[in-house]
C-alpha cells in the first residue's frame, strides 16, 4: 500500500495559506495609542461565539467600572512607565509594541497556555483560518532555505494558482512587479491576497534543467475553500476520511465525503484524526451527530461554578457500519471529543496511540478595536464522565507509528481491524 503522510493542518508550521475580557479602561497616554485592549498552541476546542461584544462566564466584555474602582491608578502608572521609557531608553521604544506586549503579558500571567490575546491582524487571520475560506489564489507557501526566499509548497487542487501554472518549489520573487526578496512571509501573503475576480501577477524562479528561469504568472483571485477533509474508497470497499481540523467548513466537507463513500457502497469506514489539533465545538458535535443515533450524549462541559451543559445528538439516523477511528499523540481537543464519544458509546474501535489530552474549552471575545481575547471557560467530559485533560484517550488497539516502515503501519492495522469487523457481520 502506498505510504500516507498526514499533517497537523494545512496551514501549520511555517506554511501559510495564501488567502492565502478583560478590558483595560484608560491607557489614555499622551499619544492615545490604545483606549480599550484585550481580546492558537493547538487549535483549541473553541466555542463559536462571535458575539456582539460577547457575554462571558461571569460578566460582559467591557465591564470596566469594577476595574476602574479597584485599579484607578493602574493606567496612570502604565503611562508613567511608558513615558519614562520613551524619554530615557538608549535605543528608543515603539510605544504601540509596548502596549501590545503589556496586554499580552497581562493575559499570559493567568498561567493558562490556552488563554491568549490577539492583535487586530492576528484575530483577522485566526477568523479567516477557522472559517475555512478566503479570497486568494489557493497556494501554500513557506520560507525556503533562508527567510529571504519564499517558495511554493503546493497549490490546492483546481485552485486559481494551480490552474494558472504554479508548481511546488517555485520561488516567488515579485508580486505585481514589486520585488519581494527578503520580505517577510506575512507581507508577501498580504500582497498576494485580494478580492475575488481581481488579478495578481506573480514572478517566480523555476528550475529548468540546470538553469533557473524567470516566469510571470497572471492569476485571477477567487474564493478558496481550505480543504480539511480528504477521502477515498480503499480496497475491499473500505471508506477512508482524513480530517485535518474542525473548522466552519469541515461539517459540509465531512457530510459530502460520507455521502460519496456511501454512494460507492462502502462496507466500513476509517476516520483518521491523527495530527488533528481540534477546532470548533459545534462542528465536532455536528459530525458526531452524523455517526451516533438520536438521544445520546456527545460531550458535556462544566464551568468554574459547576454549571453543566450537555450536547445530545438529535439526528434520526446514525452510521451503522463498522467504524475505526485513528488517533495519535497529536489528536487533540475536538478530535478527542469525537474519539471519546465513539469509544464511550461503543460505536467503533480506536486504533493508534494515546491522544494529546486537552479537556478545556475556550471562548473568544471580540473587543471594540477588533482585537480579541480567548479565555478558557470550562472543562469538558466524555459521555461516561472522563476528564481527559493531561491524560488523553487510550486506543483500543495500540500501534506506535513506525517511521521506517514502507507503508503507514497504523493505517495498515486500522484496515486489518475493520476488515475483521466487516467479516463478523
Amino acid at each position: 500500500m502506498k505510504k500516507r503522510y498526514f499533517f497537523a493542518g494545512i496551514a501549520s508550521g511555517m506554511a501559510i495559506i495564501l488567502l492565502l475580557g478583560i478590558v483595560l479602561i484608560g491607557f489614555n497616554g499622551a499619544k492615545n495609542y490604545i483606549t480599550s485592549i484585550g481580546t492558537m498552541e493547538n487549535v483549541a476546542t473553541t466555542e463559536n461565539t462571535k458575539e456582539e461584544k460577547a457575554t462571558g462566564a461571569t460578566g460582559t466584555v467591557g465591564d470596566s467600572n469594577r476595574y476602574n474602582e479597584e485599579y484607578k491608578d493602574f493606567d496612570e502608572k502604565v503611562n508613567d512607565v511608558l513615558g519614562t521609557l520613551e524619554d530615557n531608553y538608549l535605543e528608543g521604544v515603539d510605544a504601540d509594541a509596548l502596549y501590545e506586549e503589556a496586554i499580552r503579558g497581562l493575559v499570559d500571567s493567568v498561567g493558562d497556555p490556552y488563554t491568549s490575546c490577539f492583535t487586530k491582524s492576528e484575530y483577522a487571520s485566526f477568523i479567516e483560518k477557522m472559517e475555512g475560506s478566503y479570497e486568494g489564489i489557493g497556494v501554500v507557501v513557506s520560507y525556503g532555505e533562508t527567510q529571504d526566499v519564499i517558495v511554493v509548497v503546493a497549490p490546492f487542487k483546481n485552485s486559481p494558482g494551480e490552474l494558472a501554472g504554479m508548481k511546488p518549489s517555485d520561488r516567488i520573487i515579485a508580486v505585481d512587479k514589486v520585488d519581494v526578496i527578503g520580505m517577510s512571509l506575512d507581507k508577501v501573503v498580504e500582497r498576494i491576497k485580494g478580492k475575488d475576480g481581481t488579478e495578481v501577477v506573480l514572478t517566480v524562479l523555476r528550475e529548468s534543467g540546470e538553469e533557473m528561469i524567470e516566469i510571470d504568472i497572471p492569476i485571477i483571485r477567487a474564493v478558496i475553500e481550505i480543504p480539511t477533509i480528504e477521502h477515498e474508497l480503499l480496497e475491499d470497499n473500505i471508506g477512508y476520511i482524513q480530517m485535518s481540523g474542525f473548522d466552519i467548513i469541515t461539517e459540509d466537507q465531512f457530510k459530502a465525503a460520507l455521502k460519496d463513500l456511501e454512494k460507492q457502497d462502502q462496507d466500513g469506514l476509517i476516520i483518521d484524526l491523527r495530527n488533528n489539533p481540534g477546532g470548533y465545538l459545534h462542528i465536532v458535535y455536528a459530525i458526531v451527530d452524523e455517526l451516533i443515533k438520536k438521544g445520546n450524549m456527545v460531550v458535556y462541559t462544566e464551568d468554574r461554578d459547576g454549571k453543566r451543559e450537555e450536547l445530545i445528538t438529535k439526528n434520526n439516523h446514525s452510521f451503522d457500519k463498522p467504524l475505526v477511528i485513528l488517533i495519535n499523540g497529536n489528536s487533540a481537543s475536538a478530535s478527542e471529543i469525537l474519539a471519546g464519544a465513539i469509544k464511550d458509546h461503543e460505536k467503533g474501535v480506536l486504533v493508534g496511540e494515546t491522544s494529546f489530552g486537552k479537556g478545556l474549552v475556550q471562548r473568544t471575545f471580540e473587543l471594540d478595536d477588533d482585537s480579541a481575547i480567548k479565555i478558557t471557560i470550562s472543562k469538558y467530559y466524555t459521555p461516561d464522565g472522563h476528564y481527559i485533560h493531561g491524560v488523553g484517550i487510550e486506543p483500543d488497539v495500540v500501534v506506535e507509528y513506525d517511521a521506517e516502515s514502507e507503508t503507514d503501519n497504523q493505517l495498515d492495522e486500522a484496515i486489518k481491524v475493520i476488515t475483521e469487523m466487516i467479516d463478523k457481520q
